[in-house]
C-alpha cells in the first residue's frame, strides 16, 4: 500500500469517527452525564406508601406486635 493510500485511509477513518461523534451528540448521548451516578443511589426496592384512605373513612386499626420477655424468676 502506498503512502497516498494510507493517508486516504486515515482521513476516511477520521471522518467516520467525527460523523459518529456528531450523531451521538445529536441523539442526546451527552445530555446528562451526572444523572447515572445519582440514579444508582436511588433505592427502588422500597414499597410505595399505602394509598390514603378516602375522606370520611375510619383509619385502619393499629396493631402492636407482642413483646417477648424472659420468664420471671420467683
Amino acid at each position: 500500500m502506498s503512502l497516498v493510500g494510507l493517508i486516504v485511509l486515515s482521513l476516511a477513518l477520521g471522518l467516520a469517527a467525527w460523523l459518529f461523534f456528531m450523531w451521538s451528540v445529536k441523539s442526546g448521548q451527552y445530555e446528562d452525564p451526572e444523572g447515572p451516578k445519582y440514579r444508582m443511589l436511588d433505592d427502588e426496592d422500597e414499597a410505595p406508601p399505602p394509598p390514603a384512605p378516602p375522606p370520611g373513612a375510619e383509619p385502619p386499626p393499629v396493631t402492636v406486635p407482642p413483646v417477648s420477655r424472659p420468664p420471671r424468676e420467683p
